[in-house]
């Protein structure tokens, strides 16, 4: 019989890296809301417009879980190439999704955001392919922000094209 080790290994170290990268990740996601903002009077808002309140709750729960994928991949080690591959694909992602903020909000140009977030999808749909092929219950993690992604996807279109 195959035993699978839990999620988290209850080892002091694996909880201490955890923490530390949805500590990290949750800190870093949230620099271009601190910097940029993310006023939204400007924004024509389609009947399906979350209430404000869900965007910082939805967003430290995504961060709080790549954190924890991030963290799963991470403790497979560097000598896989499998696994840099996917700490890369991470990294491509994480960037395009910083970068969209600054661009949606700061410059105010929801086409360029459209853009943005379209190759943020393929991103993460890349990402979560990686992390599946070092370890499915990470690539399992990212599966609410690839729907989020696409939620946020139709948002930004229907706030391009009114």
């Amino acid at each position: 019989m195959v035993r699978y080790r839990s999620l988290l290994s209850t080892s002091r170290g694996d909880l201490l890296r955890t923490a530390g990268f949805v500590v990290a990740v949750n800190l870093v996601g949230t620099l271009p809301a601190v910097f940029v903002g993310s006023n939204t009077d400007w924004i024509d808002r389609p009947s399906f417009y979350p209430p404000e309140i869900a965007f910082p709750i939805v967003w430290t729960a995504l961060f709080t879980l790549m954190g924890i994928a991030l963290s799963v991949v991470w403790a497979h080690g560097f000598g896989r190439r499998d696994v840099r591959l996917a700490l890369s694909a991470f990294g491509v992602q994480f960037a395009l999704n910083l970068a969209w903020t600054p661009i949606f909000f700061g410059l105010r140009r929801p086409d360029l955001g459209l853009a943005v977030i379209a190759v943020l999808w393929v991103a993460v749909v890349v990402t979560i392919v990686a992390f599946h092929r070092v370890d499915r219950r990470a690539a399992a993690l990212l599966v609410p922000y690839l729907l989020w992604v696409s939620f946020a996807a139709v948002l930004n279109y229907a706030i391009y094209a009114s």
